[in-house]
């Protein structure tokens, strides 16, 4: 089978993958999910005009000339409703959050006022119908739709949802994930150390990955290169929605993943794809029934990961991640990218897509990416050290050092040391 370019890969995975059926979680449990139903609002909010300020409602007619003198006819705090009509020369002493009594469309603050006597103050300042009011409805009107169906949960959602006491929430399941190392010469975590093996980083890696995105997998171990063994271990799996199993894709003489897992009647789908790292990528697709409570179809997806650990990372960054997301409803499928200028020359090998471990920081014109320093596969602290992936095309020829690039941030730099603005 032919290498296949990233782009139709991807095609191929997100066209076969489906969204997962839903369920209800409480308020409490939603952050990070997605909605599959659309909220609508149980009120207007705010329920009545209502002061934005500290200070004093007034008719704004009333202040055409000033300095003037109004009345205080009344005090309002939060929570309270007014009791009398404001007239001509009269105001009332109102606290942020207070409904605004009839007769005033107004509020001036209490630095633009001056207070005569107790009941009494001085407004020096004029002011325009519906300044410093928060409009009956400016946040939400009654039977709006305020969140639709696909809406990821984040912060200021769960305090939407809180707002209209959306106590449980339906939205979309989160896929079973299942991780596979495979080999001889792999040494289990929990196994003494022994130097003619490779340990186990790989499981715990995309275990990492998964976690996250919000979903807590399944680790099965190791299988070693049997195929008996191996396929006990992929049933295992295949119980899940998504399996990930590690090495054992290439065509070495004992890499019997992928007919052992044609064996299974899972329909490989490719096999190898024209990047670097991570060129010995396999995904398949195994067709099971229609279950009858969602009528949601139980396929279960199959990815086949490089055993060289940063390969491995690399394709669940690019292929597995998006994936996931799509199942989870998730609109926003892939890391977000930004250019950055290349600090030093980069001699690169056309041919194939390639992903460059990078280190990212700031001077005065923007970000600059320098190399995690080698790029070999099997060197794993250059995940651990790369705050993104500079994305080469197969087209591409040798760069300098300036030379502007597209870096796909991984997960964690989101956040950053400094500030990043000034005040």
């Amino acid at each position: 089978m032919e290498h296949i370019k990233v782009s139709r890969a991807l095609h191929i995975i997100l066209d076969s993958v489906t969204m997962m059926g839903s369920e209800l979680v409480t308020l409490e449990q939603s952050l990070g999910r997605v909605l599959n139903e659309r909220i609508l609002s149980n009120r207007d909010l705010p329920p009545y005009d209502v002061s934005a300020m500290d200070g004093f409602a007034v008719n704004s007619g009333d202040l055409a000339t000033i300095p003037v003198n109004l009345q205080i006819v009344e005090d309002i705090r939060a929570g309270d409703m007014p009791s009398v009509v404001l007239r001509n020369g009269q105001c009332a002493r109102i606290m942020t959050g207070a409904p605004l009594p009839l007769g005033a469309d107004a509020v001036i603050r209490v630095e633009d006022s001056k207070q005569v006597s107790a009941n009494t103050v001085q407004i020096v300042v004029t002011a325009k119908s519906g300044q410093d009011v928060r409009a009956k409805g400016e946040n939400m009107h009654s039977s709006e739709v305020v969140l639709t169906a696909g809406t990821e949960i984040t912060p200021g959602v769960v305090g939407i949802l809180a707002t209209v006491k959306a106590k449980h929430i339906k939205v979309y399941r989160h896929p079973r994930v299942a991780i596979l190392s495979t080999g001889n010469e792999i040494e289990a975590i929990d196994e003494p150390v022994d130097p003619n093996k490779i340990p186990d980083a790989n499981t715990y890696a995309l275990m990492a990955q998964v976690q996250a995105l919000g979903i807590q997998p399944v680790l099965l171990g190791i299988a070693h290169d049997d195929p008996l063994e191996l396929e006990q271990y992929l049933l295992r799996g295949l119980e899940h929605d998504v399996l990930l199993v590690s090495g054992g894709t290439s065509v070495g003489a004992y890499d019997f993943v992928r007919p052992t897992i044609e064996k299974l009647n899972v329909s490989m789908k490719f096999w190898r794809v024209a990047m670097k790292p991570g060129h010995p990528l396999a995904f398949g697709v195994l067709h099971r029934t229609i279950s009858q409570a969602d009528a949601q179809p139980l396929d279960a997806f199959v990815f086949g990961l490089p055993g060289n650990p940063v390969s491995s990372m690399v394709c669940f960054e690019e292929f597995v991640a998006p994936a996931l997301r799509r199942m989870m409803g998730n609109m926003r499928l892939h890391r977000r990218t930004i250019t950055a200028r290349l600090a030093h020359p980069l001699k690169i090998h056309p041919r194939r897509t390639e992903f460059i471990r990078v280190k990212l920081s700031r001077d005065e014109t923007g970000y600059l990416a320098t190399t995690t320093g080698t790029q070999s596969s099997g060197v794993l602290l250059s995940m651990a050290h790369a705050d993104g992936l500079l994305v080469m095309p197969a087209e591409g020829s040798n760069l300098a050092a300036g030379a502007i690039v597209v870096i796909q941030l991984l997960d964690g730099t989101a956040f950053q040391n400094e500030m990043g603005f000034e005040e």
